[in-house]
């Protein structure tokens, strides 16, 4: 009896000193920021030295720095790695997601821990929960230059996502549970790619499963960044709005694990590859003894923070394409093969260093294409895609909408298609709302040479009960001169929300000419009517038959002959050599009239 008395006693007294400990460790504390009494709690610990990094860690939304140090729960990872942990408190238990003042606040605490506990600037990194991730997402724009990683955990902006840190590449692990029923799961992803492309990350990830053991956990890993940085998503199956710490995975531990990788004290070189956008593609239509490769500018910066550029070298792949021993370092480069081309740029400094970036750049020779093959993220424009709605244009690639034209996801038991490219006319007018792929500055470039191809499109109407007319156009990229036109009027209309039941609607098939080589786009227009609108859910070009069509030979033939207009006796022609009937109205295109091409608008 008197044993076991002794060890309760033992044991209690063992567990107040640790908490009296702790607590001594991270007591609150206040400081002036631009005139305001700010709070925090800090953790040191024992035997921290000099030049060690710092981690802040910031709340969710009607929570404090006390919570959130509870959560976390990182102090023994702190011991053994020795690294600090400051937790701020905002005011009225929020953070600023918008302005300056909690970024103010951030480099307040940074400089006082530096005079305080001597931590090293290189090596400081920013993480939140909830509101906080929110919050370390707003940071990654303003204060690139003096975080070096960032973790946000359960928390992105909910009003889309912009990646404007020019400086640098950004390292994100970002941590969040699929069962999160108060900032989605659904929402991660979108985020996430805004600084996947900054970065020039790959577009695919690398996955592990079973992450840790753990059967819950996934990992996604971005990487081959410039300057080696990956973007890193920590899927937690099932798991709600708070942090988690069990069953094999810690969330503190994973993000000190990843943060410590990167810093400011790095002494190698630096590069980023300015252009190509990653993913840049190039489709071209014509016979493949006939192709011709892309000439493709490309740019690229470089840097040497101890130093100096020795040379910046340009790889196909492995294969030496050119190399710059002085700035601008810029080439062009003219592919060989079709493919992926993993564009690769190295640079080398005086000392020997090295650092490298790189970009896929993808050159098609198709005989069948899918201009819908990237709509399958929901909230987001695609890539090679630009919507119009009579008031604001979107440039793929581009996300985090939740409303206006974007990528609908479509939930319900039946549905003809999963993914949809929204678009609409706001205003009302002619071609006042549409989407169209191929843009200049959109990383997609199509060029059709002469032949006869279909356009074969299936759409549907969103929010049209009496259906509204979509028309289909193939124009040149330079002038907008549509040398083909079709309107469609949809059968199938969803209902106005991504949860009802739709199916029904029939893959379209239009058949056109090209006469001309050129750079081309394909435009959908929404009707004239305001707040007419269409989906696109799947959208194809297909090349038939290359060459001229049987009447420019036609017309041709005459010309040398020096045959008049009565050779065709006064008749209209379309590009397939069909007599049209001139008693009912032309649809839009080119024909050929008594021996010349004519264009109906």
């Amino acid at each position: 009896m008197k044993t076991s008395f002794r060890l309760w006693a033992t044991v209690l007294a063992l567990f107040l000193f640790s908490s009296w400990s702790n607590e001594v460790k991270a007591q609150l504390i206040t400081m002036k920021v631009n005139g305001q009494d700010r709070t925090y709690l800090e953790y040191v610990p024992r035997n921290l030295g000099e030049n060690r990094p710092l981690l802040i860690s910031c709340h969710g939304m009607n929570q404090d720095a006390a919570y959130q140090k509870g959560m976390l729960a990182i102090e023994s990872v702190c011991d053994t790695a020795k690294f600090m942990v400051v937790f701020p408190n905002g005011i009225d238990k929020s953070w600023d997601i918008s302005g300056d003042r909690d970024i103010n606040f951030v480099k307040a605490l940074i400089d006082e821990m530096v005079k305080k506990h001597k931590i090293d600037r290189n090596n400081v990194y920013l993480s939140g929960f909830s509101m906080g991730g929110m919050f370390t997402y707003h940071a990654m724009n303003k204060i690139p230059d003096i975080i070096a990683a960032f973790a946000p955990i359960s928390g992105y902006p909910m009003y889309g996502t912009t990646a404007n840190a020019n400086v640098r590449p950004i390292p994100i692990i970002h941590t969040h549970g699929t069962g999160d029923d108060v900032v989605a799961f659904s929402g991660v992803q979108g985020a996430l790619n805004a600084w996947i492309q900054h970065n020039h990350c790959s577009s695919t990830a690398k996955v592990t499963s079973n992450y840790r053991g753990a059967s819950h956990a996934k990992l996604s890993v971005w990487g081959n960044g410039d300057d080696g940085v990956e973007v890193r998503l920590l899927e937690l199956a099932d798991k709600g709005h708070w942090i988690s710490n069990d069953y094999g995975v810690h969330t503190g531990r994973e993000i000190w694990l990843f943060c410590k990788n990167y810093g400011f004290n790095k002494t190698g070189p630096r590069i980023s590859i300015v252009t190509p956008k990653p993913n840049t593609s190039f489709t071209y239509f014509m016979p493949a003894e006939e192709l011709e490769y892309p000439s493709i500018k490309v740019l690229a910066t470089a840097s040497d923070p101890n130093g100096t550029v020795e040379k910046v070298e340009f790889f196909d792949d492995k294969s030496l394409i050119a190399s710059c021993e002085q700035p601008p370092y810029q080439i062009e480069w003219v592919p060989t093969a079709t493919g992926k081309r993993n564009l690769r740029a190295v640079v080398t400094d005086n000392d020997g260093e090295t650092g490298e970036a790189a970009v896929v750049v993808e050159i098609n020779n198709p005989k069948v294409f899918a201009l819908s093959q990237n709509i399958k993220e929901a909230g987001t424009v695609p890539i090679g895609w630009t919507t119009y709605d009579g008031n604001q244009k979107r440039y793929g690639y581009s996300d985090g909408y939740t409303s206006g034209c974007r990528v609908l996801q479509f939930t319900g038991t039946r549905h003809d298609f999963s993914y949809g490219l929204y678009f609409r006319n706001g205003t009302g007018g002619l071609k006042r709302g549409y989407a169209k792929y191929g843009l200049p500055n959109t990383n997609a470039t199509m060029v059709l040479t002469p032949g006869h191809y279909s356009l074969k499109f299936r759409v549907v109407n969103y929010n049209r009960p009496n259906f509204s007319p979509v028309t289909f156009a193939i124009e040149h990229a330079s002038t907008a001169e549509a040398i083909a036109e079709v309107t469609y009027t949809p059968t199938v209309n969803v209902g106005g929300n991504t949860e009802n039941n739709f199916n029904g609607s029939i893959l379209q098939v239009y058949d056109f000419d090209v006469t001309e080589k050129d750079e081309y786009i394909v435009a959908a227009y929404a009707d004239k009517t305001a707040m007419a609108d269409g989906i696109i859910g799947q959208l194809y070009i297909q090349v038939k038959e290359y060459g001229t069509t049987g009447i420019e030979d036609f017309k041709l033939k005459n010309e040398e002959e020096n045959v008049n207009s009565k050779s065709v006796n006064g008749k209209c022609f379309d590009l397939q050599g069909r007599v049209v009937d001139e008693s009912v109205p032309l649809q839009k295109g080119f024909y050929i009239k008594e021996g010349k091409k004519v264009l109906i608008k």
